[in-house]
């Protein structure tokens, strides 16, 4: 009888526990099934190069972006990037990274991102003390801009020296692929035939970036809005174009009501997905 009693407490102790619990994220693989962290890092460690997809204000991507670099450098070399440096601040990168200006001079040289103190300077820094080389992968904003009105037309007008700061002229360019037709949509067909277009420099350049920086033998992580490797296009399609041989992994978020299971629409975004309550806090 004491047997059963103990047994029958320790299980309503157990699912008192249980149902007190309220993750902030979940992890799931592409099907849909949950995922620990350890088997991702585990997959990911055999990659050349992982995409990572953030939303850009979510605080649960960015402190797993660091997380998942320190758990991968345990194991491998790495090399980093991100979307949110552009091409032509390379340079001041570089200075800050080997110790020739202070944060305060990388704010003044470079164009960072408003949540860049929060958000990014945790990455920046871990490659500082790390001697990690950091890629400014993204194409400058303007030209991003100048193709948004005028299509890839637009750039035949920039100099040699603003043309190494994009990827090579022509772009390799599908308006068929569903996230390129799904923006044209969004923007009523013809009148934002050149949105898709401006996506797709962005996408091209930060793909071009990663192949010029990646090293043989090492793993590069790269870090964007997963709107540009979601569904396994934009960057990627673009780096499977140029270098199918190598292996890569992708990471996405997404946010949902309910993270217990993975929605259908969620499924088969990228190989692993970071589910994150919806009312999750912001970083602006």
């Amino acid at each position: 009888m004491k047997i059963v009693t103990f047994l029958l407490s320790f299980c309503l102790i157990a699912s008192m526990v249980s149902a007190q619990q309220k993750p902030a994220y979940i992890l799931y693989n592409a099907k849909g099934k949950k995922i620990d962290y350890e088997k991702m890092i585990r997959i990911l460690a055999e990659k050349d190069i992982v995409l990572f997809g953030e939303f850009h204000n979510n605080p649960i991507a960015h402190w797993l972006q660091l997380e998942v670099t320190t758990s991968l450098k345990q194991s491998r070399e790495l090399v980093m990037g991100a979307e949110m440096f552009e091409q032509d601040n390379q340079e001041a990168l570089d200075m800050y990274l080997q110790g020739k200006i202070k944060a305060k001079g990388l704010d003044s040289m470079a164009r960072l991102w408003k949540n860049y103190p929060t958000d990014y300077a945790p990455l920046v820094n871990f490659a500082k003390e790390n001697h990690i080389v950091f890629a400014a992968s993204n194409v400058p904003r303007r030209y991003a801009s100048m193709v948004s009105k005028g299509g890839f037309a637009a750039l035949d007008t920039i100099s040699a020296k603003e043309k190494t700061w994009i990827a090579p002229l022509p772009i390799a360019y599908d308006p068929e692929l569903p996230g390129y037709k799904k923006m044209m949509e969004m923007m009523g067909g013809h009148s934002g035939e050149n949105l898709p277009k401006a996506q797709a420099i962005k996408d091209a350049t930060m793909a071009y970036f990663i192949l010029q920086y990646y090293k043989t033998g090492s793993l590069f992580i790269h870090f964007n809005g997963s709107y540009h490797s979601d569904n396994y296009e934009g960057i990627l399609w673009h780096l499977k174009n140029k270098r199918p041989e190598l292996k890569y992994g992708t990471i996405t978020t997404v946010s949902q009501k309910d993270v217990n299971s993975l929605l259908a629409e969620n499924l088969g975004r990228a190989d692993f997905i970071i589910c994150v309550a919806e009312n999750m806090t912001t970083t602006y």
